[in-house]
């Protein structure tokens, strides 16, 4: 049997590729492809299988990506007019080489939400299952959300996933190794642990969720807060009626300062995937600053996916990081990188804009004297209940772009988040606008501001 976990950073998404026998499946495959096709190769499997367990909202899948180069068979749910692929029903069962999947309707993420059991025949027909992979129902630590087709309709996934989850997962029994859609950081989940690996039955005893009743597990759920980035609605249409092939990933040539320059006269948009410091200390104006780790969490809150980007890079070796990131969000037109980095551009003789560093201790000074500064604290709902600076502001680094209009102009502004990274992609929006006297990096942000014993208000 061969088996391979696929992590893909940032989206904390995880895929699978199991075989036997020469016969291989994958299961949500991400859409730049060519690792499930290498592993493949070096295992000597054909790929014969694509399962998905559901409609992603968060990537595109690759399936169709993955199939036009393999012509494997796509497989997905029930209850949507998929545009390709073969539906599937409750229990079918595909054999690879000595290996049974079945699959198993789990809704309550979503309506066509799919598990897939795997038993090993190899020791005969009777043989016990090994592996479930539950896709967005089961996580470790944590269950999938239930929020995604709106206030109305969330009572009622979280009582399908309650009944997936306890009445077609959990008896598979405990020895069963669990196989999620994806790790720790995922934004289709609100807590999940860091352990990669688990089981059901561990998951039985430890996971928080499965140790409430019916009521408390729907209550627990519908209760929740979860942010939904604008371009999950772009990846769930991609999704349905499949996106579009790349072929091959995106080269996006070097440009001098002045081809720079050029695309950007012609509305192309300047991502900053540098550090925030290195942003702070220098950047071209009107960039967004997205440290490279967060491209997969928060290009999608505000890259238009009809206008062209450039790149402004901290290593040239960080640039097809950068793209794979990108083109899993759907951002395919990627004009140009800056050769050179933004030295190339201030030794041009190009402008540049700045923003000033601070420390937590100033910004306590600061506070304490009574200025008449504004804090904007752009973390997410549940870090902001969890304690903040008294007096804040606070509007989330997503919704920020959307909501300009309730930050004063006429204040100094200094903006936190849990580290300083959000905050920098914040003050580059705030800049970007056309406000002055911006403080981005408090280094260290509200977890220096925490650990130094400074006072927060819980909500």
């Amino acid at each position: 049997m061969i088996f391979e976990r696929i992590k893909s950073a940032g989206l904390a998404h995880n895929s699978y590729l199991i075989g036997s026998d020469g016969e291989a499946a994958v299961i949500d495959p991400r859409r730049d492809c060519d690792i499930y096709i290498e592993l493949a190769e070096r295992e000597e499997q054909r790929i014969r299988y694509i399962f998905e367990t559901h409609r992603n909202e968060d990537y595109i899948i690759g399936s169709r990506e993955l199939s036009n180069l393999t012509k494997a068979e796509i497989f997905h749910g029930p209850d949507l007019d998929w545009g390709y692929g073969n539906t599937l029903h409750d229990g079918e069962a595909f054999r690879i080489g000595s290996l049974e999947i079945t699959a198993l309707h789990t809704p309550g993420h979503t309506d066509e939400s799919m598990s897939y059991t795997l038993a090993d025949l190899s020791s005969g027909e009777d043989a016990a299952m090994v592996m479930a992979f539950t896709g967005d129902a089961l996580f470790v630590g944590d269950v999938g959300r239930t929020d995604f087709y709106g206030p109305a309709e969330a009572e009622r996934l979280a009582g399908a996933l309650h009944d997936s989850i306890f009445e077609k997962i959990l008896p598979l029994g405990d020895g069963v190794i669990l196989c999620p859609a994806h790790g720790a950081g995922s934004v289709c989940g609100g807590r999940i642990s860091e352990r990669d690996y688990s089981t059901i039955g561990i998951e039985r005893a430890s996971n928080p969720m499965l140790q409430l009743n019916r009521q408390e597990f729907i209550r627990h759920k519908t209760a929740e807060h979860h942010e939904r980035p604008p371009y999950f609605r772009v990846m769930e249409r991609y999704n349905l009626e499949g996106p579009p092939r790349m072929g091959r990933l995106p080269a996006p040539p070097p440009l001098t300062p002045d081809e720079f320059k050029d695309s950007m006269r012609g509305g192309a948009i300047v991502l900053d995937a540098r550090t925030p410091p290195s942003f702070g200390g220098a950047h071209i104006k009107g960039s967004y600053s997205i440290w490279l780790e967060g491209l997969p969490v928060y290009a999608g809150w505000v890259l238009p996916h009809n206008e062209p980007i450039l790149l402004v890079l901290e290593l040239h070796d960080h640039l097809d990081v950068a793209v794979r990131y990108l083109v899993r969000l759907g951002y395919e037109n990627i004009r140009g990188y800056l050769r050179g980095g933004i030295e190339a551009w201030y030794d041009a003789g190009n402008a540049v804009e700045y923003m000033g560093i601070s420390t937590v201790h100033e910004l306590k000074r600061r506070i304490d004297r009574g200025e008449d500064l504004l804090v904007l604290d752009v973390r997410d709902e549940n870090e902001w209940r969890d304690g903040h600076i008294g007096g804040a502001m606070h509007i989330y680094v997503g919704q920020l772009e959307s909501r300009l209009s309730e930050v004063p102009r006429d204040r100094p502004i200094t903006v936190v988040c849990n580290v300083g990274h959000r905050a920098s992609l914040a003050a580059s929006i705030l800049m970007r606008a056309g406000y002055t006297n911006v403080c981005c990096d408090v280094l260290g942000s509200m977890k220096a501001w925490q650990v130094s014993g400074f006072p927060v208000i819980m909500e």
